[in-house]
């Protein structure tokens, strides 16, 4: 039982279709999956070219046209982009194809024609500029699907984390973490971890001051008031999570075993200690999306000042991939 992985494209102008096509020409990603590109065939020919690996690429409309087999990579191909686009440059016309390959994953997806989405990385100011005002993939992914309580994880081999707030600036994530957000975030850490095998996993909640709040010390009882009680709620329904801790420490506990999941406050407090451990190791997952609909993501962005330089690193989306067959619902049988 191999799932059905739909991969979008992204940015066009950055390094996504290369490390597609990298990905695509390996033995282990067959092996975990039945990869079907969603984006520009144009641009993936660009990309073969450009990477000089072996790959033919077939133009397909419809998942059933698929022949998933090594050396030759499968893609809807939805004719947005000029074959000329340049490299490293923010267009309106790579931001308004990166939302429409978002947009057919999830159909495919919601129609059970794929079994999970894994995205290239996207350009939120060509986003913008193509008329698709959003945070990012994981906001695109909401609405589509029409999802409110979701959130954004992030996954290393040794790390797992999980936000409760992300794209906004640091006062406002504050003004936002609440009870009931912080107990809809533990129990989506819960169940996305109980899914994939673990039992009663241990979660551990950062506290959103320096220490912790250390008893009042610092800050104005923001612990007291936006997490313990979520964090009581969710203990009483027998869910194993703790906390709050500080961050400092946090972090080197759970990357050494102590915790299966971590619970950020905000976006900088989870991210940082993942990108330390290495870009090309993480991945992002969005948590919750209505439907069943499953999502990893590269954790890196688009890296225009490398793009068409075939020197992008492949290791990133191999992961993704691996956590999207991993995760996905196994509806499809070989």
């Amino acid at each position: 039982m191999k799932p059905i992985i739909g991969i979008t494209m992204g940015d066009a102008a950055g390094v996504g279709p290369e490390i597609i096509v990298k990905a695509l020409a390996q033995d282990e990603v067959y092996d975990l999956c039945r990869p079907l590109v969603i984006g520009d065939a144009a641009m993936l020919e660009r990309a073969v070219r450009i990477t000089n690996v072996p790959l033919v690429i077939r133009n397909i409309n419809q998942t059933s046209a698929a022949a998933f087999e090594l050396g030759a990579i499968d893609c809807i191909d939805l004719g947005l982009l000029p074959s000329d686009l340049p490299f490293g440059q923010i267009s309106a016309a790579a931001g308004n194809a990166a939302y429409h390959y978002i947009a057919k994953g999830v159909k495919l997806a919601q129609a059970g024609d794929i079994d999970a989405i894994c995205t290239a990385p996207l350009n939120k100011e060509a986003l913008h500029k193509g008329g698709h005002i959003y945070p990012g993939h994981t906001e695109i992914l909401a609405h589509l699907t029409g999802t409110v309580d979701y959130s954004m994880m992030l996954a290393t081999p040794n790390l797992k984390v999980i936000h409760l707030t992300t794209h906004v600036g640091l006062i406002k994530a504050i003004e936002m973490i609440n009870p009931e957000r912080t107990y809809t975030v533990i129990k989506l850490a819960h169940d996305t971890l109980t899914a994939a095998g673990y039992d009663r996993p241990s979660i551990a909640v950062c506290g959103i001051n320096p220490h912790a709040g250390e008893n009042g010390l610092f800050g104005n009882g923001e612990e007291e008031e936006k997490l313990i009680p979520g964090i009581e709620r969710a203990q009483a329904e027998n869910i194993n999570v703790s906390g709050p801790y500080p961050a400092d420490t946090l972090f080197y506990r759970a990357a050494r075993g102590d915790f299966q999941m971590v619970v950020a406050c905000y976006h900088d407090q989870g991210h940082a200690p993942v990108k330390v451990l290495g870009i090309e190791a993480g991945v992002n997952i969005t948590v919750g999306l209505k439907g069943g609909v499953i999502r990893t993501s590269v954790d890196h962005g688009t890296a225009f000042d490398i793009a068409g330089k075939n020197i992008a690193d492949d290791r990133s989306i191999i992961a993704a991939i691996r956590y999207a067959a991993e995760l996905a619902p196994k509806r499809h049988v070989e």
